[in-house]
């Protein structure tokens, strides 16, 4: 079952500070909503181990993440793919473009797809896109406030 989420977040922050935000995995680890580890492997290649609880399901997904496709400080692709046992998969990715609005704004769009399979997939294609829209808007609002200048 797949689905597209997009949005767009103003953040508080130049250009090259946001995109540094974007390649630091201590930053992602703290964004990504249920995330336990956040190790990085190479400057493109991290595993990670992340509890996702959807609907009644609750999950542990260990997998691969991969930053593909980079522009530095304009985009990029992060692409993830975790296993979660008997409760099944989930695969997707998001491209991500930032832009300058000034010195010190930049606009971050975001266009992420999604694929889960499995028990999961089960659970019906409405309550697994609002999840999935709530997981994107937590990861990209937190992006936000951790990134923007207090």
């Amino acid at each position: 079952m797949a689905l597209v989420i997009e949005g767009e977040e103003q953040i508080a922050a130049p250009i090259q500070k946001v995109w540094e935000a974007l390649n630091d995995p201590e930053v992602l680890k703290e964004c990504i909503p249920g995330c336990q580890s956040l190790e990085m492997n190479s400057p493109t290649d991290m595993t990670a181990s992340v509890v996702l609880k959807i609907g009644p399901i609750k999950a542990t997904f260990a997998g691969e993440v991969t930053l593909k496709n980079l522009n530095p400080p304009h985009s990029y692709t992060i692409a993830g793919e975790g296993k979660g046992g008997i409760a099944g998969f989930a695969k997707g990715g998001a491209d991500v473009t930032l832009t300058e609005d000034g010195p010190d704004t930049t606009v971050l769009k975001y266009e992420a797809k999604a694929d889960v399979g499995g028990k999961i997939a089960q659970l019906g294609s409405r309550l697994i896109t609002s999840t999935s829209k709530k997981l994107a808007g937590q990861f990209f609002s937190s992006f936000n406030e951790k990134v923007s200048a207090k």
